[in-house]
């Protein structure tokens, strides 16, 4: 099962032994009484208020306390009674009770016409004393304490919600005085002091947590979310306003988290408004509301961010699972959407479930109360067994998102990345996982980062997930009415805040990158190096530095071991683009925090794809002594070979640097695992970038036989000019020293061309050679050279004296004749 449920409350597991214990268990046992036992309510402090059915027919009310594991009974009604509500004092000195009296088929069979159907009642349980009637009417009421601040010494006032079935809230206050022997009873002598809360709604939520009242109010074709805060200092203000596209026409009133009678709940869930809101402390707050489709089989529901955090699962028992990310919810393919087994919850198989707080779920039907969570077994079975590309990819960002950094759980995704590179069509698994990984571990460095870094390489989704149809709208910006507000709703106005004046396309990109990492690299290693260049490669070296703090051990992977003028030019140009990037948009962190923020960002990048490389190094089993040219790849270091150039096609995609030394490790495992042809194929290609440090190990290590001759030959031809001149005066032999010679001629006629004629002056600069052709090149080359020749265009050893003996050994190789 995908969501994981822990039972934190059960009433058969916690409650019933000790009801048994105390002989008031008989009753529960017919089929009869089977829902004579059942939770009413759950308080801010975690505490469980549930009743039960005594032996006489005796309404009973208790009280569980997670924390001690301990049940209290609170108080007995000595009649049969149906609780529709009920709630406790933070203190515990006071009760409040709303339940049925009689059914409208009792009322007239027992003539009690003049009787209220329901009662709302207030009582003293400190110890239990007086009774008061809070509510005597024919329209159903249900009621809450309000909760204060944790620590508040000796209160002296208890507030209280009462819900009328006619669509009114209001407050009441209650005051209490402590007499002899600790007794607390109510001072108000007269009526108690009330305070209309809200009018005319068709929904309400209570958020115990928060202290928080939402409603909503109907208007029109469209209907207003609103939301009342309540404080410790005994004031409520109204501090939320938010249009909502949703058109009811059935107007019964809905209550949600003020009493659990699910009898009741079962009756009003079909006509009435089904809705609820959820908030994040982290300023995020979204509305999840289903309506009755008038297509048969057919479920619609809607949700509404007011700011984007994290998931929310839709669950209808028996049909679908719906695993939503709202942090991203541009794109379905970040989603899941089950069916059938995989959306089977065992534990919830009734329509009694309710979400009292945020990730748990109460189940009214059967009494229990559980912890919901994600399973990462169950996630990751999902990412390795679907078959579809929408499926793998909602499952590997949800792995990274929810669970954060684990290194258990990085192995296992690399593992299947490393299996599934080529199953995956519709987008990079290893692109993906790098970019989502980089915004799972940096986005907590400060508030808004989230939206200036990049989460996906992926611009568009056109996949289509079967039985689903989802569209998507702008919704207005809510009206937020608050002063000296702090924590959420400081935060969540401060989210609303930055989508206001959020310029579009926030999150950074590397099209400026690709280009000027293009314009650079074209120019090479050999232009002169300016304070632009200078302050990027100084940027590289900090990347690098930094990264070494982190690992300290000897690294099983041989990277980072070389420097590499590419990588660490793509790494300063990174480091200055993103950090300019964030200086705009995050003006208020200083330069100080984002210069970190940016160097843990590009160190990051080039740690998850050493990461990457060591979990694959592992599971094939190689060692870092990988360059021995003489003998042929192991299959595993052709695995490993495989997955690079993937890593290469990932990185080359999305315009990432690589760890220094990744292309000398690439084109060492390219030349030990593939045929000559195929080698050649990929260097002309681009996928294997020829490196100085594998070409020098290669000529220096590597024989001389006809098949190594062949292999050198081939690479040196290919060597980049600048590169050929560090690296070819390392093979000793004819074949090279004759293109080094060729290449030497090429360069001095070259110089020619763009003089005039020059007038050659014949002089003799070797041993006699009586071959007049070799005489007058070598003469017209000499005076050349004499007249100049570049530095970088020199080489130790390559001059006319070279070429001209160069050109007699090889010909008397041809003639099959010693040279002496």
């Amino acid at each position: 099962m995908l969501l994981h449920l822990v039972a934190e409350f059960d009433l058969q597991r916690d409650v019933v032994p000790w009801l048994a214990a105390r002989g008031w268990a008989a009753a529960l046992d017919t089929s009869e009484n089977s829902s004579a036992l059942y939770i009413v309510n759950v308080e801010r402090n975690g505490k469980i208020i549930y009743t039960w059915k005594g032996n006489q027919r005796n309404t009973h009310i208790g009280l569980y306390d997670p924390q001690t594991k301990q049940n209290e009974h609170l108080y007995m009604f000595e009649r049969d009674l149906r609780i529709i509500s009920c709630s406790v004092n933070n203190e515990r000195t006071l009760l409040a009770v709303s339940f049925r009296q009689y059914t409208e088929e009792e009322r007239v069979s027992q003539l009690l016409q003049s009787v209220s159907k329901y009662l709302a009642l207030l009582i003293e349980i400190h110890p239990i004393n007086n009774v008061r009637v809070l509510k005597a009417v024919d329209s159903c009421v249900q009621v809450q304490f309000l909760y204060p601040v944790e620590g508040r010494n000796a209160p002296t006032e208890s507030r209280l919600l009462l819900v009328s079935e006619d669509k009114y809230i209001e407050q009441f206050e209650i005051r209490v005085v402590a007499e002899e022997e600790h007794r607390v009873v109510i001072q108000n002598s007269g009526q108690l002091p009330r305070a209309r809360v809200a009018d005319d709604l068709i929904w309400a939520q209570w958020d115990m947590m928060e202290q928080r009242l939402f409603y909503v109010v109907p208007k029109e074709s469209k209907s207003t979310l609103k939301c009342v805060q309540f404080y410790p200092d005994e004031n409520f203000n109204s501090i939320l306003e938010s249009h909502l596209d949703i058109s009811v026409n059935d107007t019964r009133l809905k209550l949600v988290n003020f009493g659990y009678d699910y009898c009741e709940d079962q009756d009003v869930a079909s006509k009435s408004l089904n809705l609820q809101v959820f908030t994040s402390k982290a300023g995020g707050l979204c509305v999840c509301c289903s309506l009755a489709s008038d297509t048969p089989d057919e479920i619609t529901y809607s949700i509404y961010f007011l700011h984007k955090d994290y998931y929310v699962a839709a669950y209808l028992p028996g049909q679908f699972l719906h695993l939503l990310n709202i942090q991203h919810p541009d794109l379905l393919c970040y989603s899941l959407f089950l069916t059938g087994e995989d959306a089977r919850i065992d534990m919830l198989q009734n329509y009694s479930i309710r979400s009292p707080l945020i990730s748990t779920v109460l189940d009214c039907h059967i009494g229990s109360m559980y912890a919901v969570s994600i399973s990462e077994g169950a996630l990751l079975n999902l990412l390795q067994n679907s078959k579809r590309d929408s499926e793998r990819l909602a499952a590997l960002h949800c792995a990274l998102l929810y669970f954060q950094h684990t290194e258990d759980l990085e192995m296992q995704i690399i593992w299947w990345i490393s299996e599934n590179l080529s199953t995956c069509h519709s987008f990079d698994p290893i692109q993906e996982f790098i970019i989502a990984s980089l915004y799972c571990r940096m986005c907590p460095e400060t508030h808004n980062l989230d939206k200036l870094l990049p989460y996906t390489s992926l611009l568009d989704w056109i996949g289509v997930i079967p039985g689903v149809k989802c569209a998507t709208d702008i919704i207005p910006l809510p009206v937020l009415e608050f002063q000296n507000s702090k924590d959420f709703w400081k935060k969540l106005n401060s989210n609303l805040e930055s989508v206001k004046y959020a310029e579009p396309h926030l999150h950074y990109h590397n099209n400026v990158l690709r280009r000027e990492w293009r314009n650079l690299s074209e120019e090479g290693e050999e232009r002169p190096t300016t304070a632009y260049l200078r302050n990027i490669f100084e940027n590289a070296r900090k990347v690098l530095s930094h990264l070494n703090t982190w690992d300290s051990e000897e690294r099983l992977v041989p990277l980072f071991q070389e420097e590499d003028y590419q990588q660490q030019l793509l790494m300063g140009l990174m480091v200055a683009q993103l950090k300019d990037h964030l200086m705009r948009h995050l003006q208020y962190v200083g330069k100080k925090k984002i210069d970190q923020i940016v160097l843990d960002y590009v160190a990051n990048l080039l740690n998850l794809v050493h990461q990457i490389m060591k979990e694959v190094w592992r599971r094939h089993h190689l060692h870092s002594c990988i360059f021995c040219f003489n003998e042929r790849g192991s299959a595993g270091e052709f695995a490993v070979f495989h997955i690079m150039s993937r890593i290469l096609e990932a990185a080359n995609g999305m315009c990432l640097p690589l760890p220094p030394g990744f292309h000398t490790l690439h084109l060492g495992l390219g030349v030990r695992c593939l045929p000559l042809h195929t080698l050649l194929h990929y260097i002309d290609n681009g996928v294997l970038h020829l490196t100085e440090t594998c070409v020098r190990k290669l000529l220096k290590d590597l024989d001389d036989t006809e098949k190594n001759e062949k292999l050198k030959f081939s690479i040196v031809m290919r060597l980049p000019e600048a590169l050929g001149q560090k690296v070819r005066q390392v093979w000793n032999h004819p074949i090279n020293a004759n293109l080094m010679a060729r290449k030497y001629v090429k360069l001095l006629l070259e110089k020619l061309e763009n003089r005039q004629c020059i007038r050659f002056v014949p002089e003799r600069l070797s041993v006699p050679v009586e071959f007049l052709p070799l005489n007058y090149l070598t003469s017209m080359l000499a005076e050349i050279e004499n007249q100049g020749v570049q530095p970088h265009e020199k080489q130790d050893h390559v001059n006319v004296r070279f070429v001209e003996e160069t050109a007699l050994k090889h010909t008397m190789t041809l003639l099959g004749l010693k040279y002496s």
